[in-house]
């Protein structure tokens, strides 16, 4: 397999959309898939349903190390297993990695594997389903984010978010894309840890006011995470972590039952994808995710008991490991 001008290493919901609309805008593209999966889009091609209805054949790769390199790899696997997924990809010749995972491992992740010149930050606020037929349902298009982790915009972050762009997923480059990272992480980790508990629709446990207490000093507990590693929230979607971080409980919980409400209105049946993936008897991306998050504040000495008690919960909710007498 010759060097490409795309490499999405995953072939779930985002990878999927991401890659079928690279490839019918003229993009060289592969993904890295494995499985039925990789044996469903080998003779059928992508199929994406919903904002878009567009059909794309695109090349599958089954072995990652038959390739040779790639101006962009995307990785759009979940978290769990990152660094086995990785490895067979070392000899690639990879001049830009990006992950669009959910946590703060993946760039660290990335760097070990490819150095740390080669990894540019990446938030989405892009949303998809994989469907039993093999289709995708495209739900959500508002932003992919891409920018260098340290110093100012660069012409290949622009190239990688132009491409992807023109190509009919919305994205645009970020000047602080830390700081989008954590603050997208700061509101996952609210809307999941709520989501997996509860197991309601989000709207649900949003516009519960004491639901919303906790899930406000979740996000302030990631955000003095960020703080101790020199990065300020900013906005992120769904919640303004920023703003619950700076508010009274008071205001916090009003902003966030306002969110629940609106949500009830226009999306009453959302759930954040933690939630699905529990529900099909998916494994969940504890570890990766709020293990990362507990083992780095106690790195740096920071106490952080909500984080510390939703990771064991959820962990023994996911089928985590069980430690015998």
């Amino acid at each position: 397999m010759p060097r490409v001008e795309f490499a999405i290493l995953g072939a779930g919901a985002l990878g999927s959309i991401i890659g079928a609309h690279l490839a019918r805008a003229g993009h060289e593209v592969v993904l890295l898939a494995r499985g039925r999966r990789a044996a469903q889009i080998s003779a059928d091609g992508l199929h994406i349903e919903g904002l878009v209805d567009l059909a794309v054949p695109i090349p599958v790769v089954t072995d990652p190390r038959l390739l040779k390199g790639a101006e962009t790899l995307v990785v759009a696997t979940k978290a769990i297993g990152t660094a086995q997924a990785l490895e067979p990809l070392r000899d690639a010749d990879i001049r830009a990695a990006l992950s669009i995972q959910n946590g703060m491992l993946k760039d660290e992740l990335l760097s070990a594997a490819f150095g740390a010149d080669a990894v540019v930050g990446a938030v989405a606020n892009v949303s998809g389903e994989l469907l039993e037929s093999g289709s995708v349902l495209f739900t959500r298009n508002v932003d992919l984010r891409v920018g260098e982790l340290s110093g100012p915009v660069t012409s290949r972050v622009r190239r990688i978010a132009g491409s992807i762009n023109a190509s009919g997923v919305r994205a645009t480059v970020s000047d602080a894309i830390l700081a989008d990272e954590w603050s997208k992480f700061a509101a996952w980790v609210g809307l999941m840890a709520l989501s997996v508990t509860t197991r309601r629709n989000t709207w649900e446990y949003l516009c519960n006011p004491a639901a919303a207490l906790v899930l406000v000093r979740l996000v302030r507990e990631v955000g003095s995470l960020a703080a101790a590693c020199n990065v300020e929230l900013a906005g992120a979607p769904v919640l303004p972590v920023q703003e619950l971080c700076r508010a009274s409980d008071e205001r916090a919980v009003e902003i966030v039952t306002t969110i629940g409400r609106a949500l009830q209105a226009n999306a009453p049946a959302h759930r954040v994808s933690a939630l699905q993936d529990l529900e099909a008897g998916r494994p969940l991306e504890i570890e990766e995710t709020l293990g990362h998050a507990v083992a780095l504040a106690r790195r740096l000495t920071l106490q952080m008991p909500l984080l510390e008690n939703f990771h064991g919960l959820l962990s023994a909710i996911s089928g985590g490991p069980v430690v015998a007498n």
